[in-house]
C-alpha cells in the first residue's frame, strides 16, 4: 500500500517538541501522513520551547482540565493514525526517556493494534522498561527508513 495512505503519529514527552517537528517533516517527505500533539504547532508558532511556560496546571490545578483536553485530543489521533512514533531522548539522566503520558498512548495504540515504533534503544534505568518492552514496539534506532506499516 502507498505510504501516502498511512497515518504515523507521533507520541514524545513535550521536551522534544522541536525533535519531533523536524521528525514530522522528514516522514512527510517520505510520504507518510503524520499527526502531532498540537502544543507541538504552538510551540513552533511561538518560537518557545520551554515546557513549563505550557503546563501552567503545575502552577494553577484548575488548568489539569486542559491537560485532560491535550490527553483527550492526542489519544484520538493515536487511534486514527496507523502506527506511532514514539521520540525518546536523554531526560532526567535517562537515555531513550518515555514518560507516563507516552506510555499511555503506546499503551492504547497497543491496545487498538497499532504498530509501534519508538526512534531510539532505552536504557534499562528507564522506570517503565519491563511495560515498554511489553507491548513489543520497534526500535527503529534513528532510521525513519526502518518504518514499515
Amino acid at each position: 500500500m502507498n505510504k501516502s495512505n498511512k497515518t504515523i503519529t507521533i507520541c514524545s514527552s513535550a521536551s522534544f517538541y522541536k525533535d519531533v517537528l523536524e521528525i514530522e517533516r522528514k516522514l512527510k517527505k517520505l510520504g507518510f501522513q503524520v499527526k502531532i500533539p498540537q502544543t507541538a504547532y504552538k510551540m513552533q508558532k511561538s518560537g518557545n520551547f520551554k515546557v513549563e511556560d505550557y503546563k501552567t496546571w503545575f502552577r494553577n490545578k484548575d488548568d489539569y482540565r486542559r491537560k485532560t483536553k491535550l490527553m483527550n485530543d492526542h489519544f484520538k489521533k493515536v487511534i486514527q493514525g496507523d502506527a506511532i512514533l514514539v521520540i525518546n531522548k536523554e531526560k532526567k539522566g535517562i537515555a531513550g526517556y518515555i514518560g507516563g503520558n507516552t506510555l499511555m498512548e503506546m499503551t492504547l495504540a497497543y491496545y487498538h493494534k497499532k504498530k509501534i515504533f519508538i526512534w531510539d534503544e532505552i536504557d534499562s534505568s528507564l522506570p517503565i522498561e519491563e511495560e515498554v518492552r511489553g507491548l513489543n514496539p520497534i526500535f527503529v534506532e534513528k532510521n525513519l527508513s526502518r518504518i514499515i506499516i
